[in-house]
């Protein structure tokens, strides 16, 4: 059966009015808003049998523009869904914009949420789009199981007289489907793990018994954190909805699933991705289009081209399931990866080459430079080890980023479930962001793509919508960050087992590190293409700047930005460490990869 295929089964429809009316004597604009549908609605299809219950209605009238506190005190509208059927329902929740709408939506703000833990926050409704958008995408009900939503709409305090006389029509519609349709493999979480989300203002502990806590059709990766000691057991037995205080975070991990990915070409020759539907232009080497990516269960291994030509569509054999998902002998369902640069326990202490601090990954602090090869692999292992300041168990290894692992959330940022497909973006804003803060600080962005201009700083911060946002991986908070500019960071990825000036005597386990035996691209990996690995597939995409690693200079690293002006380094970006900044410097830091099960 094809996963992948579309099949509406049920759409359910109640109508939003929201009428604006001038009010003499005022410069404000009123609001009066009603939710009209039938009290009940039932339908059914085939096996599948889904109830829409109505609740009470939104009735605001002779209000005007409100702040987001007034907003969330409105009565809001409440619908149940209910799953009477003997299977699974996957449905999700879209709104359907009138054409004949004279007030834009930029107006309107609204926020949804469930009784399972899904919270959209406080949201511009034009921050989903325009016409039929999805609000909520492809959840899940068992069986007998039922949830229900709680929708707010208000007018936007920022209003002016502009929005007078003025009338905005939406219908939510759920639509449910008959199967799962390229789902991805839920995350694995660790005993010491919490599941979260962000609700606006600050992360929250989310239900991780659903798969309302991500979406990644909208770029809502999962979130997973790790809390202090003193605070975990608390933390651990709270209920959902409970904010996690970033004070008592300690690491932020997201969740890579596992996929199988193919690059198109559309002349036959330049395999730069494809145009789709989220470019507006012919991919080049400067503006890439989009990796084609389907998610798959651990039992899958493609081991295809991993490249097709657009005109004539995907083979089966076009797939290739990239080589971050295979951890020595075990298929992964999919990695953590450290959501920032890694940072230490100490914040004041920036550089230091040493095993005596711990890692934190944290947004808004100095990332942790000036440590080689050995050291950093040592810190990493070292926060499973027993009696682990994480909560980590056994089960557990932590390892420092390779290569492929950093290919891996590359691709699938060029994806359409990562920046590539963020309506947001258009045109060379398709790029992640760099971060450009001279004093390394984690998850900052510069508000726009790499460049070689010498501005730095902070210009936003990594929850920053839109400017700050836009330096992650997704585009929306729910990425990773600091893989464009910010620091250097060392890969586990070394030329011919040379160990050169990393530090270590001799090499770790095969499964901790790629090995490449040439310097070209073009035959790294055991004499031909390293798929998957975002090296020859993608190289200069962006105009990135890329250098492989040799025999005089034998240890990779990627993203970064060189402080001397001129060097592109975005998230395809790749040199050697000596030839990045003349050698081991106070410039290059790590990042942090989490997988369940390696030490089974």
């Amino acid at each position: 059966m094809d996963k992948t295929k579309k099949k509406y089964i049920v759409l359910v429809i109640v109508t939003i009015v929201i009428s604006i009316i001038a009010l003499l004597g005022t410069t404000y604009a009123l609001l009066t808003m009603t939710i009209e549908g039938d009290k009940k609605i039932t339908l059914t299809a085939g096996i599948l049998k889904v109830d829409f219950t109505e609740g009470n209605n939104i009735n605001l009238d002779n209000i005007a523009p409100m702040t987001d506190r007034e907003g969330l005190k409105t009565t809001p509208y409440t619908f149940t869904i209910t799953n009477t059927g003997n299977i699974n329902a996957y449905y999700h929740v879209s709104l359907e914009e009138d054409s004949n709408n004279t007030l834009s939506n930029s107006y309107l703000k609204m926020r949804l949420t469930n009784d399972k833990g899904y919270d959209s926050g406080v949201v511009k409704v034009n921050n989903y789009g325009t016409g039929t958008f999805d609000v909520m995408n492809e959840q899940i009900l068992e069986p007998s199981d039922n949830t229900t939503y709680t929708l707010w709409m208000w007018l936007d305090e920022d209003a002016d007289n502009s929005a007078q006389g003025k009338l905005y029509q939406s219908k939510i519609v759920v639509t449910s489907y008959d199967r799962k349709q390229n789902s991805p493999n839920a995350p694995e979480l660790d005993d010491g793990m919490i599941a979260v989300t962000y609700n606006g203002s600050n992360w929250v502990k989310a239900d991780s018994s659903t798969n309302y806590w991500y979406n990644y059709d909208s770029g809502q990766w999962a979130n997973a954190v790790t809390v202090s000691s003193d605070t975990r057991d608390n933390y651990l037995s709270a209920s959902t909805g409970t904010v996690i205080n970033m004070n008592d975070i300690e690491t932020m991990w997201v969740w890579i699933p596992r996929y199988s990915y193919t690059i198109g070409s559309v002349d036959g020759t330049n395999y730069y991705g494809k145009q789709g539907e989220y470019l507006d232009s012919t991919p080049t080497q400067s503006l890439p289009g989009e990796i084609d990516v389907k998610f798959v269960d651990v039992d899958t291994k493609d081991r295809g081209t991993a490249k097709y030509i657009v005109s004539n569509g995907i083979s089966n054999n076009s797939w290739y399931t990239p080589d971050a998902f295979t951890f020595g002998d075990e298929e992964l369902s999919g990695i953590w990866v450290g959501k920032f640069e890694t940072s230490s326990s100490n914040p004041s202490a920036g550089e230091n080459n040493t095993t005596e601090l711990d890692a934190m990954i944290k947004p808004n602090v100095t990332s942790w430079r000036n440590i080689n090869v050995s050291n950093a692999f040592t810190v990493s292992q070292k926060m499973n080890d027993a009696g682990n300041r994480y909560g980590f168990n056994s089960t557990t290894d932590t390892h420092m980023m390779k290569n492929s692992e950093w290919g891996a959330v590359a691709y699938l940022s060029q994806s359409k479930y990562g920046k590539l497909g963020n309506t947001n973006f258009t045109g060379a804003n398709k790029e992640v962001y760099q971060n450009k803060s001279d004093q390394y600080i984690t998850g900052c962005s510069y508000g726009s793509p790499s460049n070689g201009n010498t501005d730095y700083g902070c210009h936003y911060t990594y929850d920053e919508e839109i400017n700050g946002t836009g330096a992650s991986t997704t585009g929306t908070i729910y990425g990773i960050y600091d893989m464009s500019g910010g620091s250097l960071e060392l890969v586990m990825a070394n030329y011919n087992d040379m160990t050169g000036n990393s530090g270590l005597i001799s090499m770790p386990e095969s499964k901790y590190y790629d090995k490449y035996i040439s310097d070209s691209v073009n035959n790294a990996c055991n004499g031909s293409v390293c798929l998957s690995h975002g090296l020859s597939e993608t190289l200069g995409w962006y105009n990135d700047s890329n250098t492989m690693l040799n025999e005089e200079s034998p240890w990779l690293v990627r993203g970064g930005y060189c402080y001397d002006g001129g060097l592109l380094a975005g998230i395809f970006h790749f040199t050697p460490d000596t030839y990045a900044m003349g050698g081991f410097n106070s410039n290059i830091s790590y990042r942090l990869t989490l997988t369940i099960g390696g030490n089974i």
